[in-house]
């Protein structure tokens, strides 16, 4: 079971001093089964005259914090040591009811999942596309229609660096056949949904070190899909890679709608002008040799 460290360090710049509102964050991953937060600390430059923490709805860490003094420069620090425990997706794992599709949530389950369910950023053509993985009888191997959306979003759609706020609507993903990894996700999701199974957006924090190595660094923000199946619940699915499972994924936020999930965001008064720079610098270490 590694033991993952993520320092991620973002960086404000102005060309003079500015006075800043609000700042929210959420950089701490979640508590699940399968990670667990050993140690967090964030550092912010200059510091707050105020920070509060809270959870949001899904269970999310948020954190508010107010500044007093004006400043050229703001800088946020978080480090977080965290073990990891990857988690594959088995076929045999779901409830015999649901591994053919279409299946039925339980009644239990749905009150739940019924926003994760709602329609997101609806379009007759991704419908179409979704339903291009069923049979003719509109029926489908639940696992088999799971695993092979995602993997044929990685090999017939571009990743590609989409710099723009906001995500891309899953219409215009699918005609470029190409997106940012959030865009990705939320083209993946609103197939899902089409078909009435529940999905949701996943950000956080993709390690991109060499499993075989004893440390090992890289890694960056991300942004995937998770797909409630019953029997193992809550699954992690990567269309930017094409990889079913946790394994190298660490969850900071879950959530209905992505711009539920900003990682930092704030306000600051001043001119337009005023804003030299935004730096952001994620780095990722894992350590399997090391004792929690």
């Amino acid at each position: 079971m590694p033991i993952l460290t993520v320092r991620h360090v973002t960086s404000y710049i102005y060309k003079r001093p500015v006075t800043f509102g609000e700042h929210r964050m959420m950089l701490r991953p979640r508590d699940d089964d399968d990670q667990k937060v050993l140690a967090s600390e964030i550092a912010i430059t200059p510091a707050p005259s105020q920070i509060s923490w809270t959870r949001d709805i899904f269970g999310n860490h948020v954190a508010t914090a107010s500044f007093a003094e004006p400043a050229s420069e703001l800088h946020f620090e978080s480090t977080i040591r965290l073990d990891h425990v990857p988690a594959a997706f088995r076929a045999a794992d779901i409830e015999s009811r649901a591994r053919t599709y279409p299946f039925a949530y339980a009644e239990e389950e749905q009150s739940d999942l019924a926003c994760f369910l709602a329609p997101l950023y609806p379009h007759p053509q991704v419908d179409r596309w979704a339903a291009t993985f069923l049979r003719e009888d509109g029926s489908a191997d639940t696992y088999q229609l799971l695993v092979e959306m995602t993997r044929t979003i990685e090999k017939t759609f571009r990743h590609v660096a989409r710099h723009e706020k906001g995500v891309q609507e899953p219409a215009r993903t699918l005609q470029c056949a190409s997106g940012s990894c959030r865009d990705l996700a939320v083209f993946m999701i609103s197939a899902l949904r089409s078909l009435g199974i529940a999905a949701r957006f996943v950000s956080g924090y993709l390690h991109l070190g060499d499993e075989d190595d004893d440390c090992v660094v890289g890694g960056n923000t991300h942004a995937w899909v998770q797909v409630y199946v019953p029997g193992p619940g809550w699954i992690d699915f990567d269309p930017s890679s094409g990889m079913v499972g946790n394994q190298n994924l660490v969850r900071v936020a879950v959530v209905h709608d992505p711009r539920e999930a900003i990682p930092l965001q704030g306000t600051w008064i001043g001119t337009a002008s005023d804003h030299l720079a935004m730096k952001v610098a994620v780095k990722v270490t894992a350590a399997t040799n090391v004792e929690a």
